[in-house]
């Protein structure tokens, strides 16, 4: 083998090396998730960014009015989130790049399709809380007029339905019409369960429900009401308990852990085998108003 045949070998064989490298390092890197917070535990809420690992504490939005609901874009560089009483915005994960994409001061719930090409989202029509999709630059606000009265919306990976939070249950919707297609047996509280979030492999429910009480009354002479994140297979309709008191629930990239808030703590969990991993926020107060957003690989 001649001199120049080796040296394109080995150079092949050192690009490859490099590149493999490099994709190992970016797997094993720590994810950022987007929760909302008190700046120092004062209204209003903004969000904040922080790594799975603890690290990078950040506050990422400013403002008059409270910001939450922040879910990702497909590529992980930016976030679409909902400021209470101006509309839907989009930034940069690292606060960068502020841009305003709807005007409904109770436009509420953005979340991204996975093609990255449209984003969904819930707004009062006329008496009800329906279901919207517009581009993902703020154009092409449109009803999906077929849709029942919806929660927080979550897409399948193709892009082509969404899954809703309707009425007491969970049902999925044509992307295009709002056409239902299928709805499942899962049995939530509309009161309090229009933050249902659907797993990456869209093979689980996360929702926060009723639970009794436990303990001494707490309310007077009665107990006050409580509450549970409860998981659901999606193909079974099988519903068990994972943990008391929690906000509603955001899924890792692998739909093997949850991300909520309990008691001010920004926490994780796992789905299998229910332990929970605690990430300081340091003097700023999680909110569980809304599902953390964990960010895609």
């Amino acid at each position: 083998m001649g001199g120049r045949a080796r040296q394109a070998i080995l150079g092949a064989v050192t690009v490859a090396a490099v590149l493999v490298a490099a994709h190992a390092a970016a797997a094993a890197a720590p994810l950022w998730v987007v929760f909302t917070a008190s700046p120092d535990g004062t209204a209003p809420t903004q969000l904040y960014r922080v790594q799975t690992s603890g690290a990078g504490l950040e506050q990422i939005t400013k403002g008059s009015g409270p910001a939450t609901d922040a879910a990702f874009s497909p590529d992980g560089k930016r976030v679409v989130f909902a400021r209470l009483g101006s509309g839907i915005y989009v930034t940069n994960l690292d606060g960068s790049g502020l841009k305003r994409l709807t005007t409904g001061s109770r436009d509420t719930y953005p979340v991204w399709s996975p093609n990255g090409k449209r984003i969904a989202f819930v707004r009062i029509f006329k008496t009800e809380w329906r279901l919207y999709v517009m581009t993902a630059a703020g154009a092409g606000e449109k009803l999906l007029p077929k849709s029942p009265p919806s929660g927080r919306p979550s897409w399948t990976p193709d892009s082509k339905s969404i899954f809703i939070p309707a009425g007491a249950g969970i049902a999925k919707v044509d992307a295009r019409t709002g056409n239902v297609q299928k709805r499942f047996n899962v049995t939530l509280d509309p009161s309090i369960s229009q933050g249902a979030t659907v797993s990456p492999n869209n093979k689980t429910f996360a929702f926060v429900g009723r639970r009794n009480p436990t303990g001494p009354p707490d309310c007077g002479e009665s107990h006050c009401p409580a509450f549970a994140l409860y998981l659901t297979d999606a193909a079974k309709g099988k519903t068990r308990k994972l943990v008391n008191d929690t906000g509603p629930a955001g899924w890792s990239p692998d739909s093997k852990t949850v991300v909520y808030v309990a008691h001010g703590d920004l926490t994780l969990t796992s789905v299998a085998t229910g332990k929970s991993t605690k990430i300081d926020t340091g003097t700023h107060v999680a909110t569980g108003d809304a599902p953390p957003a964990w960010q895609p690989r």
